[in-house]
């Protein structure tokens, strides 16, 4: 599966260091409240000034670094309460974005949503939890695209970059990837059915203990 933000190797240089970049702020691998200059991004990930300046811009632009005039720029990264907020504005997305999906995706959509649910399933019971959030992420994206609407796709394709990059696959139990597995089934099945009912209250459901799964494994 390709990553979240496309396929990198047909991607400008700037956009793959920005993901880098933004990733490893993220990840807190980069420390928030650090200084970033061009010549120690250059060295770190082998890349010329030109690009470095051009993903500092985009990375500004999203509120992830800051210029102190006459100091230069400064990680700022995602509070608690930044995840928060992005835990309850993700939710409002997903829930208009399944019930879009299950009015508006087609047939083979449908058959590859269940395809990625079966992989989901495949690796939960061999434990493989980078697999699964992987296959996870796969399955909240062919949602997205199932609603045909470029915003919502976009919107959530973001919040959901930010929220997975910011906490460690290590903070899932093996018990927690059974039941996220079954919350995935139970919006898959509202989707088969073609229920926006049933597909709006499972979803609400997996984002609400998807919130309390972050909360209580990681803060």
């Amino acid at each position: 599966m390709d990553s979240i933000n496309g396929d990198k190797s047909a991607q400008p240089l700037s956009t793959n260091l920005y993901y880098d970049i933004q990733a490893d702020i993220l990840s807190g691998a980069i420390a928030d409240n650090s200084k970033l200059t061009e010549q120690a991004v250059c060295k770190k990930y082998n890349v010329s000034r030109t690009p470095v300046r051009e993903a500092f811009r985009q990375l500004e632009s999203d509120g992830l670094i800051k210029y102190i005039p006459n100091r230069g720029a400064f990680v700022t990264g995602l509070s608690k309460r930044d995840i928060a907020d992005l835990f309850d504005l993700r939710a409002l997305f997903e829930v208009q974005a399944v019930e879009w999906a299950i009015k508006r995706m087609p047939s083979d959509k449908i058959e590859a949503l269940k395809e990625t649910l079966e992989f989901m399933e495949f690796y939960t019971l061999k434990g493989d939890i980078d697999k699964v959030l992987m296959f996870n992420s796969q399955f909240h994206s062919i949602l997205y695209a199932g609603t045909n609407d470029r915003m919502i796709q976009k919107a959530l394709s973001t919040y959901q970059t930010y929220l997975k990059h910011s906490a460690p696959a290590t903070m899932y139990s093996t018990d927690q990837l059974k039941i996220i597995l079954e919350e995935h089934r139970a919006i898959f099945e509202a989707v088969e059915a073609k229920n926006p009912a049933a597909g709006r209250s499972a979803m609400e459901h997996h984002m609400e203990q998807s919130k309390l799964r972050r909360i209580s494994n990681y803060f």
